[in-house]
Parts: structure tokens; C-alpha cells; sequence
């Protein structure tokens, strides 16, 4: 971030590299001139299970910082918290359309978003919960934003061609969203020393959430992708922003899993089942309506 006022910084740049509005607007198609098809050395199934996995994430985080929408402290974080959300939104839709292009299923974005029961959402639970204060949503944001941009780096050079064109934008999106979170858990922790407690507090909270995005899920391994060799990376870049905050970094053990079960698996929290509720209530009341 160049300036301190988050509107103005958005709003810089008139370079495709350096626009920050919503992902789609503004920009050239990802996936532009990509062939479609999927390699012939990755298996279709797997390839669409691990699309839904991401897409979830993805989805179920730019509801969370939508809402945000008339909430956020300051206008300008309105602004900018939607527009994160719109890029996770993005990336979302391009995750699920791929996902049923993979499994030769011809299943759209709408299908996975608008039609699974919640046992069927794949998403870690980190993303699911309720946006709590301030520190929470930005604590999260830097947590998963973190780690994210990591695995993209990663799925750029990827086999599948879709993938890679995804996350290789999605790094460009994810980079700037680390950085914004980086930024407010830094003016909040070097503030005053109640803002420096609601930060420490937001971190506290979701730090044994951050875990599962380091698990791998059995779809991950078969497709030759360990998340665990993120871990170490991660946890240096957010001690380090964790450190000019003049922060501690939580020592909480991971969240419990469930019967050996968590988010990937389709074990939720008691949060996700309300924020699905509303995000497919008008598909579900207007079955096939178009507008």
C-alpha cells in the first residue's frame, strides 16, 4: 500500500498490473486463449474435488467480507472489504465452473454454489465463521490471504492449464490482500493500547483455525500437492508481521477435529449453515429464474 488512505490506494494506478478494483472488472479474461482441456496425466474427478475445495474457500470468505458492507469502521474499508470479496468472488467462479468442466459432470458455478447441502461444502472452517470485531475479519483476512498466495505460487506452474491461469491471477489479487491485513494488524497493534488488544485478541482467536489449511486432504496427495510444505513459509511471514505489530504469536493448539473430520470433509461449525441459508435463498425460492 502506497497511501495511508485506503480509498486512495484502490483507486491508483492506471496499469493493468497495478489496478486493484474487482476481479473481472477492468481486467483482461484469465482465461483468455487457455486450451480448456483437461492433461491427459490428471485425473478429471480429482481435478474437479480440488477446484470445489478452493472454490469454497474462496466463496464462502467473499460472503464473510461482503458483509462487512455498511459495517466496517470507515467508508473506505467498505470499499475496500467488498472489493476483496469480489475478488475472492472471482476466483470462485472460475473454481467451480472448472469443476464441473473436470468431471465432465457440465455442473456451472451456480449448481455448486446454490444447490449443495452444506455437507457437500468443502471449505476450511477458518472461513465459514462469523466475522466477530474488526481484528477478527482482519486477522483471518491475514491468515488465509497469507497462506493462499503461497499455494497460488505454487498452482501457477501447475499441469492443469485452467488452474494455473486462476492462481496465477489470484496471486496478483491474494498479494494485495496480504498486504492490506498486514497493514491494519500493524496500525491496530502499534495504536493504542486497547486497539493493540482487540488485534492480539482477533489473532488469538482464529490461530487454531489456521492449521487446516496446511492438512492435506487425500484428493491434494493424489495430485502430487502437500500443503504442509507451506507451513513453515507461512508462519515465518506472519510472525514477521506479527512482530512489527508489536504482537505475540499465538501458541493455541489446532482446533479439534471431528471423528477425524473438519471443514474439507464437509464437518462444519454451527456458522456455516445460516450464511448458506442466505446466500441461496433466492435461487432456492425462484428455481431456474433468470434476471
Amino acid at each position: 500500500m502506497t497511501d495511508d488512505h485506503v480509498y486512495l490506494t484502490l483507486a491508483e494506478g492506471d496499469h493493468e498490473a497495478e489496478a486493484r478494483w474487482a476481479y473481472g472488472t477492468g481486467f483482461a479474461d484469465p482465461l483468455h486463449g487457455v486450451d480448456t482441456t483437461v492433461p491427459p496425466e490428471v485425473d478429471g474427478a480429482d481435478l474437479s474435488l480440488y477446484c470445489q475445495l478452493l472454490g469454497d474457500d474462496a466463496l464462502i470468505l467473499a460472503q464473510r467480507l461482503i458483509e462487512w458492507c455498511t459495517l466496517a469502521p470507515e467508508l473506505e474499508e467498505e470499499v475496500a472489504l467488498a472489493n476483496l470479496g469480489l475478488d475472492l468472488l472471482g476466483q470462485a467462479r472460475l473454481l467451480l465452473t472448472r469443476a464441473g468442466q473436470a468431471d465432465g459432470s457440465g455442473r456451472t458455478e451456480d449448481d455448486f454454489a446454490y444447490w449443495r447441502p452444506e455437507h457437500e461444502f468443502h471449505n476450511v472452517r477458518l472461513v465459514e465463521l462469523a466475522n466477530g470485531d474488526f481484528g477478527f475479519s482482519i486477522a483471518r483476512l491475514l491468515l488465509f490471504a497469507t497462506a493462499r498466495r503461497a499455494l497460488y505460487e505454487r498452482l501457477a506452474g501447475g499441469p492443469d492449464p485452467v488452474l494455473a491461469a486462476v492462481a496465477a491471477r489470484g496471486v496478483k489479487e491474494l498479494a494485495y490482500h496480504q498486504e492490506y491485513a498486514a497493514a491494519w494488524t500493524v496500525r491496530l497493534g502499534d495504536g493504542t493500547p486497547y486497539s493493540a488488544s482487540r488485534m492480539q485478541a482477533g489473532l488469538d482467536a482464529v490461530w487454531p483455525l489456521l492449521d487446516e489449511l496446511f492438512t492435506a486432504h487425500e484428493v491434494e496427495l493424489r495430485l502430487g500437492l502437500d500443503p504442509a510444505e507451506l507451513r513453515e513459509p507461512v508462519l515465518a511471514e506472519l510472525a514477521a508481521v506479527i512482530a512489527e505489530a508489536e504482537l505475540t504469536v499465538p501458541g493455541a493448539a489446532p482446533l479439534a477435529r471431528i471423528g477425524g473430520k473438519a471443514g474439507r470433509e464437509g464437518v462444519h461449525t454451527e456458522a456455516l449453515g445460516p450464511l448458506l441459508a442466505e446466500l441461496q435463498c433466492v435461487a432456492r425460492e425462484h428455481p431456474g429464474a433468470t434476471w
